[in-house]
C-alpha cells in the first residue's frame, strides 16, 4: 500500500516536499515514481527512484528544479523542489515498481504495480 502527502495549497517560488510511503511487507529492489496530472491533461512522469542505488530519474522538463530521495529504512521517497511554478499544479501520484526501473522505462505507467491515491498541489500565482 502507498501513501502519499504533502500536497496543498503553495505559492509562486513556495517550496514543496512530497513523500511516498510503502506500507507492508517490501522486497527489494523496488522503484518509487511519481506521476502528476494537471487539469486538463493526461498524466505525465515526475521522477522515480531505486532502492537498490539510488539512482533517479527526472523528466527532462523538470530536471534541476526537483529532487528525488529515498529513505530505505523507512521505505519512503521524497519529491522536493525549493521553486514551484503555477504550472506544477497538479494531482501527483506515486506508483511502486517491484522490480526497479532504469532510464526511460520509468517513464512508463504500466512499468508500476502499484499507485497511491495522489495528492493534490494547487500553486497560486
Amino acid at each position: 500500500q502507498l501513501q502519499a502527502s504533502g500536497g496543498g495549497l503553495v505559492q509562486t517560488g513556495d517550496s514543496l516536499r512530497l513523500s511516498c510511503t510503502v506500507s507492508g511487507r517490501v522486497s527489494t529492489p523496488y522503484a518509487l515514481g511519481w506521476f502528476r496530472r494537471a487539469p486538463g491533461k493526461e498524466r505525465e512522469f515526475v521522477s522515480a527512484i531505486n532502492s537498490r542505488d539510488g539512482r533517479a530519474v527526472y523528466r527532462d522538463s523538470i530536471e534541476g528544479r526537483f529532487t528525488i530521495s529515498i529513505d530505505k529504512s523507512k521505505n519512503t521517497a521524497l519529491l522536493r523542489t525549493n521553486r514551484v511554478n503555477p504550472a506544477d499544479t497538479a494531482v501527483y501520484y506515486c506508483a511502486l515498481d517491484w522490480h526497479g526501473c532504469s532510464g526511460y522505462d520509468c517513464w512508463v505507467e504500466s512499468e508500476y504495480d502499484n499507485w497511491g491515491k495522489g495528492t493534490q498541489v494547487t500553486v497560486s500565482s
